[in-house]
């Protein structure tokens, strides 16, 4: 009992750095004890299975009970997503021609390109197709904008509802939210075996073959959460912002790392704007909201494979061109998670504006799921960290104009 006591009275920070370590030894000295994942499959599944309800009952309770004021902060969030996604797309464009990187593609078996959309104007029809869905599809399917739509919708219909329902819908959404810290309190073991997963069955193979295109990615990801939106959050607040972007890196982009879901990471991200002491009118939308536009990760994803598909086939690319592709990826990244695959599924969109064949992209999409576990871990801890990030600085770009101090 004595160490149960003591492993409790550490933090949970803390405490997924241990689960880290302890995976990683396991990763390398017992690749082979499967067993030892378990508990990271079954923590996303339970981020993954809960994330839906929070999401639907907290927007629903919180517009039912709401008391308006908020339309100048979703402003602010929505145009600091669009503009912190565009910007990592320009910022791609720019590291890619610095660092131009080629593959080798022959032998390289296409994946199938009947999911990848065929044009901007798909991309729209299937986002527009998923905000319309049935309602009791969307949660059970985890189509965050299509529950969004619709928990906005009976939000706003209970605002005409009795005081005892509208407590109702109050206090069913402190009921997930306390399953929820429960489900947040088993992380450390979640990331233990998400880390031993990923040790176990990665190697190292894809750093020799595809090193250069690795670190392209991840150089440029990491530039764009360490330098591109603490410059955003700087500017916007007039204030240091990294104290601020390191918490959110800490305890959300560490998760979405491993969990790679940004659906799983809603939860938390939740969880991390309550402990900021931010408004939940806001947040128990922006944060869903943000799961869907918000796409930093995404746009470097399409930006810089269709690049690297472009100088892999020789195709001559202007700047003013690149920067077309920056605006393209920019707008069809708001629409990844209506369409099947991610946003690899959209590298073949990027392609096409520089006429390359559907063949050869997918190719391109090929190699983006042999490194996924690396491009794909480190996309979504950009998405999803960013989603608080600019909540917050939404939120604290009104508390300055009324002079509260900042909790930074």
């Amino acid at each position: 009992m004595g160490i149960v006591r003591k492993w409790n009275s550490l933090s949970l920070i803390v405490r997924i750095l241990i689960g880290l370590v302890v995976g990683a030894v396991l990763g390398f000295v017992v690749p082979k004890a499967t067993w030892i994942g378990v508990p990271g499959e079954l923590f996303v599944g339970a981020l993954k299975a809960i994330a839906p309800i929070l999401v639907f009952v907290l927007v629903a309770s919180s517009l039912a009970n709401s008391k308006g004021g908020n339309m100048a902060k979703f402003r602010t969030v929505i145009i600091l997503y669009l503009f912190s996604t565009l910007c990592a797309a320009i910022v791609s464009v720019f590291s890619s021609f610095i660092f131009p990187v080629k593959i080798p593609l022959t032998g390289l078996d296409a994946v199938d390109a009947s999911a990848a959309p065929q044009g901007m104007a798909e991309v729209v029809m299937n986002l527009l197709k998923s905000i319309i869905a049935n309602p009791v599809d969307a949660l059970a399917s985890a189509n965050y904008i299509g529950i969004l739509f619709w928990a906005v919708i009976f939000g706003i219909a209970l605002k005409l509802a009795a005081p005892a329902t509208k407590q109702m819908m109050e206090n069913l959404a402190d009921a997930v939210s306390t399953v929820v810290r429960w489900v947040i309190t088993c992380a450390p073991f979640g990331i233990l075996g998400l880390m031993y997963t990923a040790i176990a069955t990665s190697g190292s193979e894809i750093f020799v073959t595809y090193g250069r295109l690795v670190a392209l990615l991840v150089g440029t990801m990491l530039f764009t959460s360490l330098v591109v939106n603490p410059l955003i959050v700087g500017l916007a607040l007039r204030h240091n912002p990294f104290p601020l972007v390191f918490r959110c890196l800490r305890q959300s982009g560490v998760t979405a790392f491993f969990t790679r879901s940004s659906a799983a990471n809603i939860p938390v991200n939740m969880e991390l704007c309550k402990d900021l002491g931010l408004d939940e009118d806001l947040y128990s939308v922006s944060i869903p909201l943000g799961s869907t536009i918000n796409m930093d990760g995404a746009a470097v994803t399409i930006t810089i494979f269709s690049l690297v598909a472009a100088f892999t086939t020789g195709v001559p690319v202007t700047i003013p061109m690149a920067i077309f592709l920056s605006i393209v990826a920019t707008f069809s990244a708001c629409g990844t998670s209506g369409v099947a695959g991610g946003s690899l599924m959209l590298v073949p969109l990027g392609c096409s504006l520089f006429g390359i064949s559907n063949d050869i992209a997918m190719q391109l999409v090929g190699v983006g799921f042999i490194i996924s576990v690396i491009q794909d871990s480190l996309e979504t801890a950009l998405n999803s960290s960013g989603d608080v990030l600019f909540t917050a600085t939404a939120e604290f770009h009104e508390w300055k104009k009324q002079g509260r101090k900042l909790p930074l």
